[in-house]
């Protein structure tokens, strides 16, 4: 019952009845101070924002190059070889603590490993500018792949030692109640800084789209190089990085606004940080949400790694199904926003567990967009329908895909130890893309497995290795597809995903009704 009482206001005044509200809940008072207010962090998140586009650029390049090498000739192997230039991101993990304990106070925590390492990605792109095109191959010089490999994970090494000095600054530069816009701000700026670096660059510098829509008089080059391309973002990052080295000051762990036991008694060494993730690891809610994050993207394996490949074996153009990203591009960089709307709050995990249904119906439908295409396609003519419909069930499937996205990355900024920001933020972002690495790698390895072939003048030959085809060509003939694994391994992730969902969705409302104080691993100390 609330209490009542009488609240004394003067001799001549009329008493007036006061009811006390009954005390507020540990759950509601948490909830209240996470509710997001940007006033004050709107220039904080303007900077994430810039940091993270920057941050997509060379990632955007990178995903660029195997287009180039396939132009110039370059093998399936060879493509293999250049792919280990993607790692980076889903090792991060192993330096993360080094970048979260060392550092030099006076800089800045995070500012100590930020401006170095976009130095160096300025200059590495300067670099490359003036010799990628002789790397590059073409004209009947092969392409030099172990050393553009080389480069380029070095590149991405280095955007990835930016990301982790991100993602641990965001928690500090924000407001602890906004903390969720990182991940809007993660999500929009590596998005458009990808598009930029990808979908961008292949559009113009293909002659042929140049000379299609923005040219009236068609020339043999698109308006682009890569050289050109490497150096304008080269002096960009400079220039980028020495007004932020100037002009933007970082708070640390022990401002005012954050929990006091972020103080100088928890700044950690070398040691004490990896002792700090083994610590994370051996964590209960740490361990169910691992799981979770490194089963939930087999579902979605053979939609992702596959059926674009498919798309292209059945007749689509190379160039014209990435070009079919660029009026997807105001989409996937307003779906962050809106998505953000939902997910900044206590509850961001009800939106992932809401779009995992709808995405996997949506990677069905890819599955049978990729059957009937080679019926769709006659003559080498793909019909325009054909694209409309390919960017519409595209558009919805990215939906649902950037729905999960979000509400994974404000559930890790909101349960992120802020005193071990950068390595825990890193450590659930490595879980994340091991996720989706592993599985893909696997479904693409089983397609040749489960495929059944067979040479059309020889039908003892099956055409399973090198020699087999080699000798179906040598007769005049082809080797074609009896039975595609493609479909089998589509209908098992999806029967996979169902079953995956109805174990698991107690197991991610449990993790979301933790108390954000189950999640920290520096613990404050007792009185």
């Amino acid at each position: 019952m609330s209490a009542i009482r009488r609240k004394p206001t003067g001799s001549n005044a009329d008493q007036e009845l006061l009811i006390d509200e009954p005390p507020k809940s540990e759950k509601e008072k948490e909830a209240e101070h996470q509710r997001p207010d940007i006033r004050g962090d709107r220039r904080n998140i303007a900077i994430l924002l810039f940091l993270y586009v920057l941050q997509g650029i060379p990632i955007g390049l990178i995903a660029a190059i195997p287009m180039l090498l396939q132009n110039r000739g370059a093998s399936y192997k060879q493509q293999a070889e250049f792919s280990f230039a993607y790692w980076p991101f889903s090792l991060k993990l192993l330096w993360a603590p080094i970048v979260d304990s060392l550092y030099i106070r006076r800089f800045g925590r995070r500012k100590s490993w930020l401006v170095p390492v976009q130095y160096l990605l300025g200059a590495f792109m300067l670099l490359l500018s003036l010799h990628v095109d002789r790397w590059l191959g073409g004209n009947g010089v092969d392409p030099n792949v172990p050393l553009l490999t080389l480069l380029f994970f070095l590149l991405n090494f280095l955007a990835a030692t930016q990301d982790i000095a991100v993602d641990g600054w965001a928690l500090t530069m924000l407001k602890r109640c906004n903390v969720g816009y990182a991940s809007t701000c993660n999500s929009v700026g590596q998005t458009a800084g990808y598009f930029l670096g990808y979908v961008v660059f292949i559009a113009l510098e293909s002659k042929d789209f140049c000379n299609t829509y923005l040219r009236d008089v068609p020339l043999e080059d698109g308006m682009i190089t890569l050289p050109r391309f490497l150096w304008f973002w080269g002096i960009t990052f400079v220039v980028a990085t020495t007004l932020v080295a100037i002009f933007k000051k970082e708070n640390d762990i022990e401002d005012a606004h954050m929990d006091a036991r972020y103080t100088e008694e928890h700044e950690l060494n070398i040691h004490q940080s990896y002792k700090i993730l083994w610590d994370m690891v051996r964590m209960r809610p740490v361990q169910i949400l691992a799981v979770i994050l490194l089963t939930v993207k087999v579902t979605f394996a053979a939609s992702d790694a596959v059926t674009s490949l498919k798309l292209i074996d059945a007749g689509v153009p190379k160039d014209k199904l990435a070009l079919l990203a660029i009026p997807l591009i105001p989409l996937q960089l307003i779906l962050p926003l809106a998505v953000g709307r939902y997910t900044n709050g206590p509850r961001p995990m009800d939106v992932y567990l809401k779009a995992i249904p709808y995405r996997i119906i949506m990677a069905t439908v890819a599955t049978g967009l990729a059957y009937i295409t080679p019926y769709i396609i006659r003559g080498g003519s793909v019909p325009v329908y054909y694209y409309v419909l390919l960017i519409t069930s595209y558009a919805i499937y990215q939906v649902f895909l950037y729905s999960m996205f979000v509400a994974a990355m404000a559930f890790f900024a909101k349960i992120s130890d802020p005193a071990v920001g950068g390595t825990y933020m890193t450590f659930l972002n490595t879980l994340c893309n091991l996720g989706g690495n592993w599985p893909n790698t696997v479904v693409l390895w089983l397609v040749d497995v489960l495929t059944w072939k067979q040479c059309s003048t020889n039908e003892e030959n099956t055409c399973q290795g090198k020699e087999e085809q080699q000798s179906c060509e040598a007769s005049a003939g082809k080797c074609e597809i009896t039975f595609d694994g493609y479909y089998l391994e589509s209908g098992i992730c999806v029967l996979y995903g169902i079953v995956w969902l109805l174990l698991v969705r107690k197991w991610i409302v449990y993790l979301q009704d933790l108390p954000v104080k189950s999640w920290l691993v520096v613990k404050q100390k007792s009185r």
